[in-house]
């Protein structure tokens, strides 16, 4: 994990991810972690090149790690890129 991304920032990003919008944690999991069926998801851990989820899927728990695009820069860049990520989550689902 890089300095830009701790565990202590992990670990934040994730628990506000999972606690404030776990609906976008499982758009995250259908739309660029290839679980469409996902029902339920939590963000595990965040860090520079992406995300580790997990995806309830058909009664089972499975692992989805999701890449970003690019490389983060810090929290602030990984907020920006996460809100981003679930609005072209949310059009495609339209």
């Amino acid at each position: 994990m890089s300095d830009q991304f701790s565990t202590e920032i992990s670990d934040r990003i994730c628990t506000h991810m999972n606690e404030d919008h776990a609906s976008a944690v499982v758009l995250y999991a259908r739309a660029f972690g290839g679980k469409p069926e996902a029902a339920e998801a939590q963000m595990l851990a965040i860090d520079a090149n992406g995300m580790d989820l997990t995806a309830r899927v058909n009664g089972e728990t499975l692992p989805v790690r999701v890449k970003f695009d690019r490389p983060l820069k810090d929290a602030e860049d990984a907020h920006h890129t996460l809100i981003e990520m679930v609005k072209q989550a949310r059009q495609a689902a339209k």
